[in-house]
């Protein structure tokens, strides 16, 4: 039985927002954390549904489905929902820390 493909959650810095003329509004968007990089797919009605967040966060929470191509090892995240974590900077430690680099 096939159901509906569960919601995964991915956050990040958003990197890049790219809305080629050729995707017929779709746009693409690259979160990085520190294990590397998440393509988000964003078709668009949820763009329009959640612009402001996209276009307003740096860093950003989206929830979706990933997908793979085939026979390929890219995986894609089709974006769903998007939080801003705008907020959370603010808690964040000001001050930052020196390490000498000896051990």
């Amino acid at each position: 039985m096939q159901g509906e493909a569960a919601l995964a959650p991915a956050g990040g810095l958003t990197k890049a927002r790219q809305k080629p003329q050729t995707a017929k509004g779709t746009l693409f968007v690259t979160l990085e954390d520190e294990t590397g990089n998440v393509q988000i797919i964003v078709w668009p009605q949820v763009y329009e549904d959640h612009r402001s967040t996209i276009l307003g966060a740096r860093p950003l929470a989206v929830e979706g489905v990933w997908q793979r191509g085939d026979g390929d090892d890219v995986r894609h995240l089709l974006a769903r929902g998007f939080s801003n974590l705008n907020p959370l900077l603010g808690r964040l430690q000001k001050e930052s820390r020196h390490y000498s680099g000896k051990s």
